[in-house]
């Protein structure tokens, strides 16, 4: 099965930009549902070359990691 990143990153503004990895097909639009529901609002959507490729099965394993900033 297919590995996915989704990398989140919060400005100091608080704008959040999430950008998903290895998803192929509208899997990606999955992760951004759930992220939405968990987050906010949609302000901008821009989807990537993945999303034209063909599906694959998806499953959601989360993983959270903190990078702070300096």
């Amino acid at each position: 099965m297919a590995q996915h990143e989704v990398e989140i990153v919060i400005s100091k503004t608080g704008e959040v930009k999430v950008h998903v990895k290895g998803a192929k097909g509208k899997a990606c639009l999955e992760y951004a549902q759930w992220l939405a529901e968990a987050i906010g609002t949609v302000k901008d959507q821009k989807l990537t070359s993945e999303y034209y490729e063909p599906e694959q099965k998806t499953r959601i394993d989360l993983k959270q990691e903190l990078k702070l900033d300096g």
